[in-house]
């Protein structure tokens, strides 16, 4: 059997417990050869590279496109990078070998980096271009910091490893990053030695302007479905729940054992990605299974995706959502019987690269949901320039998901649980598929809404 798998960052950092719960020592029975282990940076250096994720904080990328001098930035990089080699010395990490490596690495993006402020300098060529073959730079080194270690580590404790490093740094080849991996497996063979991978892929295409940050699982997706393997899996922190542990509490969040492909792109919609859409699409077609493991939690089966899988009983397998979003709502009087009429809002959105959440309409208004940190100024004056009536609220969106809900009980069952608990609903929407119910409601209730979903859909 062979299997494709990927390590998460937090997972990476603690990468004693991936020896133990993940990859096991030789003489273990969870070791075993067939397996491809594509690896993510260590948790928080990939923010200090480009940005923080979540609270948008700058990381050296800001520095770079600001016209700064990236060079203390990226001694200061060394300096924490190496500190988190220190903690690795003690499970096998030679630390003289990992620290030249990585200073080489460094020291040449610091070439590189100069090199293309010089030719922005010039004026000859387009900015962004320059902007995006910096990022791709620097993402690349998170991933290629974190492999290298890994390989170092195995070795030294005596378990055949190899990496195959796909960042392609000092690589002028102008390959696509289907053809860089698909020569990079050509002399492998895991059924020989554990195979660590880079979670970045350098491709003439651009995998950070293609895909952002979610580039590791495109990685991982293409090499599984390349490989053919008879299972992908995904290794991170925490299972796939019923609803977030942090509002519901540890023994009420329940974890989902069997689920679809269509129930991973209803969670990616809203923020909550078990695998990014444009990873868990060839996995889809090619008909790979993929895993959702806890590494923490090693005995446990996690949770198993699936093309087909529809549940033998109707019930809702997960309360997800967001409190970060707004509703846009256009009201207009001349809409009503006007055929395409909201062509032109759609367009609008376009133009500015937005892509919404969720829309409800009725004979004058459409309501559309979408992240608040998308909504720019210019789209409002925009919308109130063109149409009669334009209100923008903060709001939250709660979604109640399964594979097996398209039964006449469920949607009463979820609207009177908001209901008794005092949660108004100011938009709803169900598509035919019937496999995501969603709820617009005031920002303020948000985390009650996911509790009383949880307990009174999933766990009572």
């Amino acid at each position: 059997m062979l299997t494709v798998e990927k390590i998460g960052g937090t997972s990476m950092s603690q990468f004693e417990d991936v020896l133990k719960n993940i990859i096991g020592e030789p003489d273990s029975q969870r070791f075993s050869f067939g397996r491809v282990f594509v690896v993510s940076a260590y948790s928080g250096v990939t923010n200090k590279l480009l940005e923080d994720k979540k609270t948008k904080a700058p990381g050296i990328y800001r520095h770079f496109i600001n016209g700064e001098d990236c060079e203390e930035a990226l001694n200061v990089l060394l300096r924490d990078l190496l500190k988190v080699n220190e903690g690795f010395i003690n499970i096998g990490l030679d630390y003289e070998v990992a620290m030249e490596f990585l200073t080489e690495r460094i020291n040449q993006t610091k070439s590189y980096l100069h090199s293309m402020h010089e030719i922005i300098s010039s004026g000859y060529v387009d900015r962004e271009n320059i902007f995006s073959a910096a990022r791709e730079l620097l993402a690349s080194l998170g991933e290629a910091h974190s492999a290298f270690n890994s390989v170092n580590i195995l070795q030294n404790r005596g378990i055949p490893a190899r990496l195959v490093d796909l960042t392609g740094f000092r690589d002028s080849r102008q390959l696509t990053i289907e053809e860089r991996i698909t020569k990079a497996f050509r002399d492998v063979d895991p059924f020989k030695e554990i195979v660590l991978v880079t979670g970045y892929t350098k491709g003439k295409e651009g995998i950070m302007r293609q895909f952002e940050r979610g580039y590791s699982e495109i990685t991982f997706s293409r090499i599984a479905t390349l490989l053919q393997a008879d299972e992908a899996i995904i290794h991170k922190e925490f299972h796939l729940s019923s609803a977030d542990p942090k509002i519901v509490g540890v023994g009420k969040a329940i974890p989902v054992g069997r689920t679809n492909y269509d129930v991973a792109d209803q969670l990616a919609d809203i923020g909550m990605e078990a695998i990014h859409p444009n990873a868990s699409k060839p996995l889809e077609m090619a008909g790979i299974n993929l895993r959702l493991k806890n590494t923490f939690e090693p005995d446990h089966p996690g949770t198993l995706i699936s093309k087909d899988y529809i549940g033998p009983e109707a019930k809702i397998e997960i309360v997800a959502g967001s409190d970060k979003v707004v509703v846009v709502e256009i009201h207009d009087s001349l809409m009503v019987g006007e055929a395409g009429y909201d062509k032109r809002i759609m367009e609008m959105f376009m133009e500015h690269s937005i892509s919404y959440i969720m829309k409800a309409t009725n004979a004058n208004s459409i309501s559309l949901v979408i992240w608040e940190h998308d909504l720019a100024e210019d789209l409002v004056s925009e919308l109130k320039g063109a149409y009669q009536t334009v209100t923008i609220l903060p709001a939250a969106i709660v979604c109640v998901i399964g594979s097996n809900i398209a039964v006449p009980n469920i949607l009463a069952r979820a609207t009177g649980s908001l209901a008794r608990n005092h949660i108004n609903v100011n938009c709803v929407s169900q598509s035919l598929r019937q496999v995501n119910m969603q709820f617009v409601i005031d920002r303020d209730k948000y985390t009650n809404a996911i509790y009383h979903l949880n307990e009174d859909l999933c766990v009572g």
